[in-house]
Formats: structure tokens, C-alpha cells, sequence
């Protein structure tokens, strides 16, 4: 299994946009990709989760984290077991 990365986007409205044209940039290092927000009749949440399964070398993931963690509102983070 390749690396785990978090990724929490505050004011989703504002910054989802940013976060989609980077993980575009790097889909080729994207294995699985899961996305959380809450929803409800109403409204839709404005911050959200992704999860990603990452492959690839190390320069190119420490690469997507380092343009991640420049986007105003988005906090990234790699998970270890």
C-alpha cells in the first residue's frame, strides 16, 4: 500500500477549485481518492475531507503535498500506521 494523505479544505466554495487543478496536476500519483462532506436537504457543508492513496516516487508525492499545503484555507497531512 502507497501513502496515505489527508486533506481538509475549509470554505470548500472558495478553495475546492484549487485543490482539483492540483490533484489533476498529479493524477497519475493518485490511486484511490475518497471525498467526506455533510449534506442534507438544505445546504451542503463548506468544508470537506479527501483521502488519498498515493503511488509513485517520493519527489513527486512530497511534490503534491508542498503545492497542497500553499492553497489558502487547506491543511494536508500524510497518515502513518
Amino acid at each position: 500500500m502507497g501513502p496515505i494523505m489527508a486533506i481538509k479544505i475549509n470554505d470548500r466554495p472558495d478553495h475546492a477549485t484549487n485543490v482539483q487543478e492540483i490533484l489533476t496536476k498529479y493524477g497519475c500519483n493518485i490511486k484511490t481518492r475518497v471525498g467526506f462532506h455533510d449534506v442534507s436537504e438544505d445546504q451542503c457543508s463548506m468544508d470537506g475531507l479527501i483521502m488519498l492513496q498515493l503511488f509513485g516516487k517520493e519527489k513527486d508525492i512530497q511534490a503534491l503535498f508542498d503545492e497542497l499545503d500553499t492553497v489558502e484555507g487547506v491543511k494536508v497531512k500524510f497518515i502513518d500506521f
